[in-house]
C-alpha cells in the first residue's frame, strides 16, 4: 500500500503559476503511476495529468495544454504537477492518485490510491 499527501495549494491571482507537490510514502513508488485530477464544486472529478512509473510518458489534459506539466522524481518519491497562467475555471480541489502499473489512466476508477487533496483557488 502507499500513502499520498498532497501540497502547495492555495489562493493565488489569476496569470500566476503553481506547483503541486504530491508525496508518497509506504511501497516502492517507482512501481506506481500517477495521476492528479481535479475537483470543482457541483462537477465531476477530471483527470489533469498523468505520468508513467519511470518519469516517462507524460499525460495532461487540453485543459492545461501549453501551460501545465507533470514530473516526477522517484528519489524523492514525489510527483510534481505545474500550472502556470492559471485562470480562475483551474479553481478545485487537486488530487494525487497512485496506481501499481506502468502507464496512468485518465479516469478516477483507474487508481488505487488517492491524496486527501489540496484546495487551490484563482482569483481574477
Amino acid at each position: 500500500q502507499v500513502q499520498l499527501v498532497e501540497s502547495g495549494g492555495g489562493v493565488v491571482q489569476a496569470g500566476d503559476s503553481l506547483r503541486l507537490s504530491c508525496t508518497a510514502s509506504g511501497r516502492t513508488f517507482s512501481n506506481y503511476a500517477v495521476g492528479w485530477f481535479r475537483q470543482a464544486p457541483g462537477k465531476e472529478r477530471e483527470f489533469v495529468a498523468g505520468v508513467s512509473k519511470n518519469g516517462g510518458p507524460t499525460y495532461r489534459t487540453p485543459a492545461i495544454l501549453g501551460r501545465g506539466r507533470i514530473s516526477r522524481d522517484n528519489a524523492k518519491n514525489t510527483v510534481y504537477l505545474q500550472i502556470n497562467s492559471l485562470k480562475v475555471e483551474d479553481t478545485a480541489v487537486y488530487y494525487c492518485a497512485a496506481d501499481r502499473k506502468f502507464s496512468p489512466g485518465t479516469i478516477a476508477t483507474d487508481y488505487a490510491y488517492w491524496g486527501p487533496g489540496t484546495q487551490v483557488t484563482v482569483s481574477s
